[in-house]
């Protein structure tokens, strides 16, 4: 039993050192694992300082422009959204930034003899030393400053800023805290090979959102947000200084209440995730891993149970596992999955999208099926011993398709139907699903045809390298000359399509669905045909070029 579950007055002592006497120490740990980190290279003193320079001047210039809105009818509505954003970024942080705070890491005080309640007090003060705590709290001053208006409000503004500070750090710290064995495995490392998306996806969305904002006309289309978001912590906090300044001071207390209620419960949480953390076995002990294997003894156990016996579902269950636990095919299938989404969705919102747009997904989708056997790297040799006849190269390309297939068909279906909603034409949906099925159909094909052709290895270090040296001809090969076919594949459907507009058809646009589902699907079967006696010919040529990395 750790001493974290040990009653009051018994076990180890700490020097008889309380939370107080705690601040210091970790406060002077943590500057000391910033000099030392410092120390180690003249490159990363300069990329610190120049960052630090960098954050000053953008915080500076923050708060600047917040004192700026001083008496805008709808300063409050930029505030508090922007501390609920703020808030998001810290919860979000650990989960993709970890390895750059070594104190994130509570598993590094297990060992040490600690009470959780002074442990929480000096890891929340150590928590506000440094460049991130000093960023945010410059806007929230700003924003307190932006709204204060008598001296009520003022009273409120000085307990909010820091308030929404610490809420902020709270919440990082309980969910690195309850995420810590997360962090430190190999899905912690999937989480940052996938933050690189994250961040981008977020940059479209916040240029979405300021054009949105543009034509709306200024800060008076975020008000039916801000009413929302006024009541949730920490920005709750916020909106309680504008409610003061209108002389609604009973509002303002609830609103202040309700962070330092969202305040309480995520020190409470951290609390209870450090003790189970300081205590508990995790999956590496002997104990926690025989319950494992009893759930896991049964094979084909839960969905994979619905999958076909023998090698159709064997290559299925392999393929999708690959998409679930490798990093690099896992990103390749989010970023697909996610601009997929995006590229038609965002047209659609800005009034300017066809609802044509929706078959993007199908194509960022069926990229997927070139290389296929790129992603197996070495332990390709595997599939190849198990590939005798050109029979056995077909069932193992047919089952790699009807396992994307089990997350394009649905996925092309939803993106579909979100385009035509948003756009309001859901005359031309059977068409377009149509047109999508088969081009999807003809990228199964052709990337199959390309995987026998140009395989090309996938190195494993490095989160952006996507190609071993030497082979990226291969891969501009592989993908554009399928994508080209694919197109030409296509061109029956796409022709039928564009004669039922010009001929003013549009009555039947539902002919297309079925047609180009068929199509689709006779395409593809072809494909895998032509692509399985060029894999059973060509197997120590494939083995040697996807292993070159």
């Amino acid at each position: 039993m750790s001493v974290l579950d040990a009653p009051a007055g018994s076990g180890p002592r700490t020097g008889g050192m309380d939370g107080t006497a705690l601040v210091p120490v970790f406060v002077r740990l943590k500057l000391t694992l910033l000099r030392n980190g410092l120390r180690q290279s003249a490159g990363r003193r300069a990329a610190y300082i120049a960052s630090v320079v960098m954050t000053l001047l953008i915080a500076a210039g923050q708060l600047i422009g917040l004192i700026a809105l001083r008496g805008n009818a709808h300063a409050e509505s930029l505030v508090v959204l922007l501390a609920a954003v703020l808030a998001l970024g810290w919860a979000v942080m650990p989960l993709f930034f970890a390895a750059g705070d070594e104190t994130l890491d509570p598993s590094r005080l297990v060992m040490l003899p600690l009470r959780p309640r002074p442990l929480i007090v000096a890891l929340l003060m150590a928590s506000l030393v440094g460049i991130g705590p000093l960023f945010t709290l410059c806007l929230t001053a700003g924003s307190v400053i932006a709204l204060a208006h008598g001296a009520g409000a003022a009273v409120f503004a000085v307990v909010a800023a820091p308030l929404t500070l610490l809420v902020c750090v709270a919440l990082t710290r309980a969910v690195a805290t309850a995420n810590s064995r997360l962090l430190t495995s190999r899905k912690g490392r999937d989480l940052a090979v996938l933050s690189g998306l994250v961040i981008a996806v977020g940059i479209q969305a916040v240029n979405f959102g300021a054009q949105r904002l543009g034509q709306a006309g200024g800060l008076s289309a975020l008000d039916p947000a801000a009413d929302v978001v006024r009541w949730l912590p920490p920005a709750s906090a916020i909106g309680s200084v504008e409610s003061a300044s209108q002389g609604s001071y009973g509002r303002a207390a609830v609103q202040l209440l309700l962070s330092v209620a969202a305040l309480a419960l995520l020190v409470w949480l951290w609390q209870r995730s450090l003790v189970k953390l300081m205590t508990a076995p995790d999956g590496s002990t002997l104990a926690a891993a025989e319950p494992n294997r009893a759930k896991s003894g049964s094979r084909g156990a839960g969905l994979w149970a619905l999958f076909p016996e023998g090698r159709t579902g064997t290559v299925m269950q392999r393929s999708l596992r690959y998409i679930a636990r490798d990093p690099k095919t896992k990103a390749a299938w989010v970023t697909a999955l996610a601009i997929g989404l995006i590229v038609p969705l965002l047209n659609a919102m800005q009034g300017t999208g066809s609802v044509y747009f929706a078959c993007f997904a199908a194509g960022m989708l069926g990229i997927q099926m070139y290389n296929q056997f790129g992603q197996d790297t070495s332990a390709f040799w595997m599939v190849a011993a198990a590939i005798s006849s050109t029979r056995d190269a077909y069932l193992e390309l047919r089952a790699r398709a009807l396992a994307m297939l089990l997350i394009t068909l649905p996925y092309t279906v939803l993106v579909t139907v979100l385009t035509c909603a948003v756009l309001g034409d859901w005359k031309t949906l059977p068409g377009v699903m149509g047109l999508s099925f088969a081009l999807l159909g003809a990228m199964l094909a052709t990337g199959a045809v390309a995987s026998a052709n140009f395989p090309y290895s996938i190195p494993q270090d490095g989160a952006f390298k996507n190609v071993a040296p030497g082979q990226a001809g291969l891969a501009w090969i592989s993908i554009f000359g399928g994508m080209v076919s694919a197109a030409l594949l296509c061109a029956p459907v796409i022709g039928a399509t564009i004669w039922l507009h010009l001929a003013g058809a549009q009555g039947w646009l539902w002919l297309l669905l079925p047609v180009g589902g068929a199509y689709g699907a006779l395409i593809a079967w072809a494909g895998l045909r032509m692509a399985a006696p060029r894999t059973a010919d060509r197997l120590p040529e494939i083995l040697a070029a996807v292993s070159k990395g």
